[in-house]
Order: structure tokens, then C-alpha cells, then sequence
């Protein structure tokens, strides 16, 4: 049987979501908590790939196992079990065919700018001590929704068939301290949504123009975008499906 596993985490002290030979990650923590647990090896493939110290307020990931008689009671006992920054929100028995990854319509990014110093925003934010024009940002932010190609915003050497990408949503908005950039799409690329905000920040702060915004995207070279902003500041908090793999 499939089931999906929800999950939340504090990405600080791992180097992303997807297992590495020599470092700490999060599909590593969960796979040995199942593992355990359920007494048989556990592999789970997740909705995305977030980098290193990039936080994740729900991800979804699929495994396979005979049964799973009491959901409830193995959420709570892989809570007792996980690291403090790792929780698990639910587990389902999903369509055979699902796939955490592929199945995936939509994925929602969160990228938190304080402004100003902030104890308690430390580790959760990028800060900066002056604020950048957030009008001039949300125009060149609507500009992405005009583009597919983000072959600019995408790591060097990545390797993808395709630097095709539709952008659903992309806004700032102001909430006390805090400036808070939302973007949604189909798929994002290796490191595009830091890239895009560092970018996003030159606009703000009237280091690269609209004009500018546009031929970047349109160069297709990641050296003419904006440096990439912290990652700490940057958390994953949506993951949507189409209903019918959820109809088991």
C-alpha cells in the first residue's frame, strides 16, 4: 500500500531535504524513524528537493508498506522519536500510483525579509536594516507571471530537461517588521526562489531596474540575476494535489 506522509521542519542544521553521502538531511531522519518503527527498511521519495537550512512548513513525501493498522498512533509515536525540529502532521493512505513528487500541481514558497535587528526573526529571516521601495518590487514581481523560461534563476549545472516554469502567484507584502515575498507555481528550479528574491531586492533598493528585471530574464544566464538571498530566510509552506489521488 501508498501512503503519504506530512511533514514539517526546521531546515538550521541539515543540508537539505534529499540524503547525502557525507551530511545530515531530513529524507535520512525520516527514513531511519520509519525504518525503526515499522521494523522493515523504509524509503520515502518527497514532494521537493528544499536546499540546505531552508525550512519546510508542510512537504509531503510517499512510502509503501503492507498495512498501517493505527495512523494516529505511529504520527505520535515517530513524533516521540524524531528530532525536535522535525514533526509529522499526518500519514494516508493515498492511490498506488501517487507520487509525492510528480503528482505534485503546485508548490508555494515563503521568503521572510525582517527589517531591522530581530533576536526573535534570527534564524527564520533574512535582515536588512533598510527598506527597500516594496511598490517597485510587487511590479517586477508580476513581470514573472508574463515568463516560463527561468533559466536565469536556476543553479549553474543543474541538470533538468527543462527550465520551464509556471509562476501562479508572486507579491510582497509589509506585516509589522517583516517584508513577506510569496510565489507559487507548477515547479520551481534548483535554487530559483533565493535567486529571485536577491534579484527582487536590487529592485527594491534601485540597483537593477525594470528594464533591467526583463532582459535578466529573457538573457537566460544566471550571472547577470541578483546574488541569492540567505536561506534561512526561505520556507516551504504549500503543496497542493489533484483530488483523485486521494481516493483510495
Amino acid at each position: 500500500m501508498r501512503y503519504f506522509i506530512e511533514i514539517s521542519y526546521k531546515g538550521t542544521h541539515y543540508f537539505g531535504w534529499q540524503r547525502q553521502p557525507d551530511a545530515i538531511s531530513v529524507q535520512e531522519v525520516l527514513e531511519q524513524a520509519l525504518s525503526t518503527l515499522l521494523r522493515k527498511e523504509v524509503k520515502v521519495m518527497g514532494a521537493g528537493r528544499t536546499d540546505a537550512g531552508v525550512h519546510a512548513k508542510q512537504l509531503y513525501a510517499h512510502f509503501d508498506f503492507d498495512t498501517i493498522e493505527d495512523s494516529s498512533a505511529l504520527v505520535f509515536r515517530l513524533n516521540s522519536f524524531l528530532p525536535k525540529d522535525v514533526s509529522v502532521k499526518t500519514i494516508f493512505q493515498v492511490a498506488e500510483d501517487a507520487h509525492a513528487r510528480f503528482h505534485a500541481c503546485e508548490r508555494e514558497y515563503e521568503y521572510i525579509v525582517t527589517l531591522g535587528k530581530d533576536p526573535f526573526s534570527e534564524g527564520f529571516s533574512h535582515q536588512l536594516h533598510h527598506k527597500p521601495d516594496v511598490a517597485l518590487m510587487n511590479t517586477a514581481a508580476a513581470l514573472l507571471l508574463e515568463y516560463k523560461d527561468f533559466q536565469c534563476f536556476s543553479r549553474s549545472n543543474t541538470d533538468v530537461k527543462t527550465y520551464f516554469c509556471i509562476v501562479k502567484t508572486a507579491y510582497w507584502r509589509l506585516e509589522d517588521n517583516q517584508l513577506i515575498f510569496t510565489i507559487a507555481a507548477d515547479r520551481f528550479l534548483r535554487n530559483m526562489v533565493r535567486a529571485i528574491v536577491g534579484t527582487l531586492l536590487d529592485v527594491g533598493f534601485q540597483k537593477t531596474t525594470l528594464d533591467e528585471f526583463r532582459t535578466i530574464i529573457e538573457g537566460k544566464n544566471r550571472v547577470n540575476a541578483g546574488a541569492s538571498a540567505p536561506a534561512k530566510g526561505l520556507f516551504l509552506t504549500k503543496v497542493l494535489y489533484p483530488e483523485e489521488i486521494f481516493k483510495v
